[in-house]
């Protein structure tokens, strides 16, 4: 994702919720940066489910936001993470059979 979609759906997120915009910014950069890490970097498949979970413990972690306001924000935020996981989903079929990357020291498990 480029920062141009983000800023957009940083501006949907805003104006579908109560939430002040730099939150919801720093909540959308946060997961949607490593979903997109994740679309670059991994050769593993994710379920839809399974990946929205990791990338919400991850946005908390990472932001230190409460959960239910990370979850509302990815939430609302639905239609750019569908477009995210789509891209690691194609990334995956277009290059089945390589060998998962070796595991970064700190990188947590998915």
């Amino acid at each position: 994702m480029n920062d141009q979609e983000i800023n957009r759906a940083v501006q949907y997120v805003t104006a579908s919720t109560s939430y002040g915009r730099d939150t919801v910014a720093d909540i959308l950069k946060t997961g949607l940066g490593e979903l997109s890490e994740l679309a670059v970097q991994s050769t593993r498949e994710f379920e839809r489910d399974a990946l929205l979970e990791y990338v919400s413990q991850w946005t908390i972690k990472r932001t230190g936001q409460p959960e239910p306001l990370v979850r509302e924000v990815l939430g609302c935020a639905g239609r750019w993470l569908d477009e995210v996981y789509e891209e690691v989903s194609k990334r995956h079929q277009e290059s089945p059979g390589l060998p998962p990357p070796d595991d970064e020291e700190g990188a947590e498990p998915v």
